[in-house]
This record gives structure tokens, C-alpha cells and sequence, in this order.
């Protein structure tokens, strides 16, 4: 056992995983930030999705100070966060056959956008759906999963392929499989989580990788402000309106 608190030990834990996303998916958040600006470049809309806990992350991105404005969140009720009761339900439709297929028959998402969707495992009906038909439609897919649940569990899919295998670009988290980074003896399970921490700065990594590369090429990144320091609201009404025809979350 550790001399180390507990506290110290997860802090610990995440700056390790932090530093192992530095170092090893520089190549692919530099492609991913590419591909998004890419996408606003040529006049494209960006969304967001995940399922369960995953959606933190992908929440993480809409409607935020500092973030791009263009981001939407592709919601299926039910299964963002702990919304519904019991909660378990939630878990039950991420294993439902057919119903992303349903969800992007009735959401907005064209030819020339792009979806980041994230989930953990990766290995469940509705994100390993939802990632095949969008790139169906013509969409770029984006997918942040710990790539570890393909080689140690088994899909969920009856195709018996994973989020992985249905992405133009593939972002590890590098979470260990059960999402826990700490044990103790006198602990009868492990505990700890550190996927939303991890996958909510892989994201924003992302993110400023978009608005630097629109910059590089002399293009303003449409990026919204504080509301709560002096003419932020102004700021983000311009920002808005401007681009009120790929935003779906205001008008």
C-alpha cells in the first residue's frame, strides 16, 4: 500500500495519462483539429455526441466559453448523462440495434459535416451505428474510445466491429479497461475514474488545434466568450447571428 493519499495517487494517475496523450496522439489530435477546420472552412457544421458518461465530454464542447461556436450536440434522449429514471436505462439503449439509424434519419447531419463521437468502450450498438451511418451520409467521424476494450472485450455489435473500425480519424484515450485507477486493499472494487478528465482535455486539445489552424490560414475562428466578463454577450450575439445557419442550438 502507498504512503501516498489516495487524492495524490488519482492526481497522480491523470497527469500520467495527460502526459501519455501528449506524447503519443500528438499526430492524430493534429489531424483531427485539421479535419474540423477543414470542415468550417468549406462551410460545413460540426456535432458532437456520446452516450452515458461519455457525453460529459462531448457536452463539454457545445455552447462554451473559449469553444467553438459551430459545435452541436447530436442528442438521442435517454442516453446523455444520468437524465432518465432508473439510469440504468440509459446503458439498455446504447445496446439497441437500429436506433442511431433513427436518430440521424431525423437529425440534421449532411454530406460535408463532421461528427466526433465519443465513447469509451466503444463496443456498444448505438455508437459503432451511429459512426457507420454517418460516414454513410457523407460525414467525417471523429471517434474518441480507448482502443484497449477491441483487443480485451468483445463487441456488443452483431457486425462484431467497434467505433474504432467505422472512423475517418481515431483518438485513444488510453484508459484502461473498467475506468478505474486506483485499488486498495481494504477496497473491495476498483475506483477512481479518470475518462472524463482525460477524454474533456483530449477534446479541447482538438479544439485548439481547430481554431489555430483557422487562423494559420487567415480565417477568424468563430469562438464565443465569457458571458460573464465585460461584452461577452455582444460578442457572442455577433458570433451567433453570423452563424446562425450551422448552429442548432440557439435558433
Amino acid at each position: 500500500m502507498s504512503d501516498r493519499s489516495p487524492a495524490d495517487q488519482f492526481l497522480t494517475a491523470a497527469i500520467g495519462l495527460l502526459q501519455r496523450l501528449r506524447d503519443e496522439q500528438a499526430g492524430n489530435i493534429t489531424a483531427a483539429g485539421t479535419l474540423l477546420a477543414d470542415t468550417v472552412a468549406s462551410g460545413g457544421r460540426l456535432f458532437a455526441f456520446g452516450a452515458g458518461h461519455s457525453s460529459l465530454a462531448a457536452q463539454d464542447l457545445v455552447y462554451r466559453a473559449g469553444g467553438l461556436a459551430l459545435m452541436n450536440l447530436l442528442a438521442v434522449p435517454g442516453v446523455v448523462g444520468v437524465d432518465v429514471m432508473p439510469a440504468t436505462l440509459g446503458s439498455a439503449l446504447e445496446r439497441v440495434d437500429g436506433l442511431a439509424g433513427a436518430v440521424l434519419d431525423s437529425s440534421p447531419l449532411r454530406e460535408g459535416d463532421a461528427l466526433v463521437i465519443v465513447s469509451l468502450s466503444g463496443r456498444n450498438a448505438l455508437p459503432v451505428e451511429m459512426a457507420a451511418g454517418a460516414r454513410a451520409l457523407g460525414v467525417r467521424v471523429i471517434g474518441v474510445t480507448s482502443v484497449a476494450y477491441a483487443t480485451e472485450t468483445t463487441s456488443r455489435h452483431s457486425s462484431g466491429t467497434f467505433l474504432k473500425d467505422h472512423c475517418d480519424l481515431v483518438l485513444d484515450s488510453g484508459i484502461a479497461v473498467g475506468d478505474a485507477e486506483l485499488t486498495l486493499d481494504n477496497v473491495p472494487a476498483p475506483f477512481a475514474p479518470a475518462s472524463t478528465v482525460v477524454t474533456t482535455a483530449l477534446l479541447q486539445a482538438v479544439m485548439a488545434t481547430t481554431a489555430a489552424t483557422l487562423a494559420d490560414r487567415g480565417i477568424e475562428p468563430p469562438l464565443l466568450r465569457s458571458g460573464n466578463v465585460d461584452g461577452g454577450h455582444e460578442w457572442n450575439g455577433r458570433i451567433l447571428e453570423e452563424y446562425r445557419d450551422r448552429i442548432f442550438y440557439r435558433f
